[in-house]
């Protein structure tokens, strides 16, 4: 079925270009609002959008939000990404809210969702050295003693962790039973003696962060939901996770699709524009169908969520985030392609959104674990 909306929905999207336009419609603006480009999220920008109501989208009213699903989540998400917002700490705050939404106690909800609303950005810690796709292998550890736990361990790869007022850590508390099982989940407030962040280079930027845990305490009352129980609790999220990635995808391939068409239009070779020439408009023929399957896969698994919510979709979900990032990455890639030196030059978008792209087939689920979760649904 064709991708539609509420009046509301459509109201809403168009509040979010305007807000975009105003505030970093332009590459000056952009800059200024990023260190150049360096850092993806700009705390006074995300306090205005805060102001707005906007990051309780899917937020109970009872704590603040909206109470909106995960379609209009998506939209949210897309539009943000289209309009190149830098608020790069909330995809994964969506993403952590989850966990605290569904296992939280009335405090922690109280807490962290209705902080969410107010601007408090949130992180979650999985990933280690030697755990990245095999989250089960996890050795950081977490030691009940003295009313709560000591902690202590590395993570790394931990996205906005430098700018989270908190971190959801998943640890392990009990190495006796198998991999899966002994795994706890802790909230870690910003300023907890004993941790320390690291951010890693990459070249998208500051995003990423090694976080380091020596002799971290926090009280028994962090725990989020049951002891043990971690991994059943991180798969109760998937659905989420998956779809914030594959709709914040959705909106870089958008704008790297919008950019190359007017690339194209204007730029002239042999005396017409180089869209006019078969190679360049079949190609991009196929990168809009492309993009359009994306688009509505993504409405589609997130419609079903908001319609079963307590329902588990792995095959739809991965699907989703394997095709919307391989999608973003080849529509970003061509678009380079077609641009030339002018595509690989940063006084234009499109050497951004290649690098952007990139890396969101491997975070949240490598493009080769989601065929093998699509796979083994398939009985395979």
């Amino acid at each position: 079925m064709p991708v539609t909306f509420t009046s509301e929905q459509e109201a809403f999207a168009e509040a979010i270009r305007d807000f975009a336009s105003r505030e970093c419609g332009t590459r000056e603006q952009r800059d200024a609002l990023t260190n150049g480009g360096q850092e993806v999220h700009n705390h006074e920008l995300y306090a205005k959008i805060a102001d707005l109501g906007w990051l309780g989208i899917a937020v109970a009213e009872e704590y603040g939000g909206t109470g909106g699903g995960m379609v209009d989540l998506c939209l949210f998400l897309e539009e943000m990404a289209y309009g190149q917002i830098p608020i790069g700490g909330f995809p994964v705050t969506a993403i952590t809210a989850g966990a605290y939404e569904r296992f939280g106690t009335d405090a922690q909800k109280e807490e962290i969702l209705g902080g969410i609303v107010k601007g408090l950005v949130e992180a979650i810690a999985m990933s280690e050295p030697e755990a990245g796709s095999d989250v089960g292998a996890l050795r950081c550890k977490a030691v009940r003693e003295n009313g709560g736990y000591t902690i202590n361990g590395q993570k790394t790869w931990i996205s906005e962790a430098h700018v989270a007022d908190h971190i959801l850590l998943v640890c392990r508390t009990d190495d006796s039973g198998s991999k899966h099982e002994g795994l706890t989940m802790l909230s870690i407030p910003k300023g907890t003696e004993g941790v320390e962040i690291r951010g890693i280079d990459t070249m998208g930027g500051r995003i990423v962060n090694d976080v380091f845990f020596d002799d971290c305490h926090v009280p028994a009352e962090n725990l989020l939901g049951e002891e043990g129980k971690a991994w059943m609790q991180l798969m109760a999220g998937l659905n989420v996770e998956r779809l914030i990635i594959a709709a914040q995808s959705l909106g870089i391939a958008r704008r790297a699709m919008d950019d190359v068409l007017v690339y194209v239009k204007e730029r002239k070779q042999f005396g017409r524009p180089i869209g006019s020439f078969q190679t360049i408009s079949h190609r991009l023929a196929d990168l809009a169908t492309e993009f359009e399957c994306s688009r509505l896969l993504t409405y589609d698994v997130a419609a079903r969520v908001d319609a079963n919510p307590t329902q588990l979709f792995p095959r739809e979900a991965s699907m989703a985030k394997l095709k919307v990032t391989e999608t973003a990455k080849k529509i970003s890639l061509e678009g380079m392609q077609m641009m030339g030196g002018y595509g690989y030059a940063t006084e234009y978008d499109m050497e951004r959104h290649v690098r952007t792209t990139l890396v969101s087939t491997i975070y949240g689920g490598t493009s080769e674990i989601q065929r093998e979760i699509i796979a083994k649904t398939m009985g395979l």
